[in-house]
């Protein structure tokens, strides 16, 4: 039973091997190819000054609450009970405001992504759909799903460059 089951799994194989001889295949790292287009370049670099200024406030935020806590804990038993309450407070409402700053850049940031993808998604498609017509590719799958691919074989800077005309 065992070798009538091989002789079935070769056999199909052999028949099945012309079909896939005759297929083009290509790869294509989709994250990458939107994320290396200009537009999403720019949109890096636009992000940047927009979230700079809070992501520089939420650093300061960190810097000095770590300022505090190293304090308290060098100088914590010999500093006055006053003293020391008064920086374990300010040390919790430094943490409470990076804690809320940082929920806050964070989901500020998340809806920003979200538009730009809502923007460069349709052409992305397009170059996709593009460069596979073009090419005439029977068949692509996502880089992820490859394990190794000869270059030529990847399509990803040709979606990326067909993007980028597009505009």
């Amino acid at each position: 039973m065992r070798k009538l089951t091989q002789l079935v799994l070769l056999s199909v194989a052999f028949m099945a091997t012309p079909a896939f001889a005759e297929m083009k295949i290509a790869v294509l790292n989709y994250q990458m190819a939107l994320l290396e287009s200009d537009s999403a370049k720019k949109y890096a670099v636009d992000a940047e000054k927009k979230f700079g200024p809070q992501l520089n406030k939420l650093k300061t935020l960190e810097t000095d609450a770590k300022r505090i806590q190293d304090r308290l804990v060098k100088e914590g038993e010999k500093m006055p009970q006053g003293e020391r309450e008064r920086l374990e407070l300010e040390f919790k409402q430094k943490a409470r405001d990076f804690q809320f700053q940082s929920k806050e850049l964070n989901e500020a940031k998340a809806v920003a992504d979200r538009e730009m993808l809502k923007k460069l998604k349709p052409n992305l498609d397009k170059a996709v759909e593009e460069v596979i017509k073009k090419g005439s590719f029977d068949l692509v799958l996502e880089r992820g799903a490859v394990i190794d691919v000869k270059p030529q074989y990847d399509i990803t800077r040709q979606v990326i460059e067909r993007m980028n005309q597009l505009r």
